[in-house]
């Protein structure tokens, strides 16, 4: 039984957990969900309740929906100018910037990363509504079109009720990428945040409702996957759906937006690959990839968890690599020397030690067998030790998404084989090749097969540049990039003949 936490900030973060049970928050209202059913959400550091938050089902997700057409169609959101939606926009991005800390604080208890990871997830937040809320100022939303014999435009309007399932690993700068373009280009949006991390969700709509923004513009209905995910997936109402997770979870989205024809943009999973060519600087790179790899404990889609390394430098880079990852300063978030916090559950630790078991029966060397980690204090959280494999490229470690700190070593000869390796892969969202050789960077970075390729550098992201995957990591568009705003639009022909 998980016991009450002893919270290590202060107010005003205890003053909102202490608010438990927390509701749902449909049409500008906090309330319980129809059926008051709650769950807990726990500190992964310390396995300690934080809240108790309502649990939302069918009933609540049609009121959410209900809510948020309506304000659609009768707040004037829809049909206000770019710039008085910014004028929301920018206020709820200072807003957050005001309560910056405390949503740091929330969010590294509620996911257990250290603060420090926290504090650069929400400061993404302001930036990204920014990023959107001036692009929309700048584009053109009826634009001629040049045919002959006919007068014709395109007019671009917002689709109407946005619904967006998201992730435990980083649930509010994820709720930024998705909902700002939404928002700035008009529409009205309902989110699921995930049963594991819902309270930084939770906090944000308070400065929704403070900011101004007209009632039912935002809406969050908490739950789990079954049944309020699925019946936000599954909702006819819905005019399109976002959805980051895994790809099996993934497909069963597809499915259901498929049968009800509402298009669908999916972030899912990746395998990612870091080629490090023996030009490097070779200490320098085995620090960044280690960083990479233990960043948020792992849990993170786009990281680098397949280490290609050219034959000369393999032994060095191996030894380095390791010596820092036995190093890793492993501990609760809330402590300044912490690197590397908690896993999010039980259920995810297992996962990871899982596949450390299964890797080394397929034939992987285990060169860092990993496993639970006692952390300093009365912690009794889900901590685990980074781990390194190496081996053949078909091993199940070297093939699918583990999500936990946990390497897998390539050796490779020439940069035709290196291609060949990463390319394998049935993922296609992120990798990096590592040289001094700009040329060959260049030339390594287009011909790997994914969303983003990046250069000397691993899990970068820059508001407008395009961040998508391609293969089991994702479809229907990506995020970051000014197309993400015209995702959210949809055109329209308008053609008079002319005689």
């Amino acid at each position: 039984m998980a016991t009450k936490l002893e919270i290590p900030y202060p107010t005003p973060v205890e003053a909102f957990l202490s608010e438990s049970p927390l509701g749902v928050f449909i049409a500008g209202v906090w309330r319980p969900t129809k059926r008051k059913k709650t769950f807990e959400t726990v500190d992964p550091g310390s396995g300690a309740i934080l809240a108790r938050v309502y649990n939302g089902e069918a009933e609540d997700v049609q009121d959410a929906v209900e809510a948020a057409q309506q304000s659609f169609e009768r707040s004037g959101w829809a049909r206000m100018a770019s710039k008085e939606r910014a004028v929301y926009l920018h206020r709820l991005a200072d807003l957050v910037e005001k309560h910056s800390e405390t949503l740091a604080e929330i969010e590294s208890l509620d996911v257990g990363k250290p603060l420090a990871q926290a504090r650069s997830d929400i400061a993404s937040f302001p930036a990204t509504m920014r990023y959107y809320s001036d692009l929309a100022l700048r584009i053109q939303y009826r634009e001629p079109i040049a045919v002959s014999r006919h007068e014709a435009r395109t007019v671009r309007h917002p689709w109407g009720v946005c619904g967006f399932i998201l992730p435990w690993n980083f649930p509010f700068l994820l709720a930024g990428w998705n909902i700002s373009p939404a928002l700035a280009a008009g529409n009205t949006v309902v989110l699921k945040p995930a049963e594991d991390t819902p309270l930084s969700t939770l906090y944000l709509t308070r400065l929704v409702s403070e900011a101004g923004i007209p009632d039912g513009v935002v809406n969050v209905v908490t739950g789990y996957g079954e049944p309020t995910g699925a019946a936000l997936a599954n909702h006819p109402g819905l005019a399109h759906l976002g959805f980051t997770g895994s790809p099996e979870v993934g497909r069963l989205i597809a499915q259901a937006c498929g049968r009800n024809l509402v298009p669908v943009k999916l972030e899912l999973g990746g395998k990612g690959a870091a080629v490090v060519f023996d030009d490097v600087d070779v200490d320098r790179t085995a620090e960044a990839l280690v960083r990479a790899v233990t960043l948020n404990a792992g849990q993170v889609c786009c990281t680098a968890t397949r280490w290609l390394i050219q034959e000369r430098i393999y032994d060095r880079f191996v030894s380095l690599a390791i010596d820092r990852l036995k190093n890793v300063k492993i501990g609760y978030g809330s402590d300044p020397r912490t690197e590397m916090g908690p896993i999010i559950n039980r259920k995810q630790v297992d996962r990871i030690l899982g596949y450390v078991r299964k890797g080394r029966r397929e034939g992987a060397d285990v060169l860092l067998k990993g496993g639970e980690a006692a952390v300093p204090g009365k912690r009794r959280g889900f901590y685990v030790k980074p781990a390194v494999l190496a081996g053949p490229p078909d091993n199940v470690a070297a093939r699918e998404e583990i999500f936990g700190p946990v390497a897998y070593l390539l050796k490779f000869r020439t940069e035709e084989e290196a291609i060949g390796l990463v390319n394998r892969s049935a993922y296609g969202l992120a990798n990096s090749v590592w040289t001094e050789d700009l040329e060959r960077a260049n030339r390594v970075a287009e011909a790997m097969v994914g969303g983003n390729s990046w250069v000397n550098a691993h899990n970068v992201f820059a508001h407008g540049v395009p961040y998508a995957g391609i293969k089991l990591s994702g479809m229907g568009g990506g995020v970051l990039g000014p197309n993400t705003l015209f995702d959210y639009l949809r055109d329209q022909s308008v053609v008079r003949p002319l005689r």
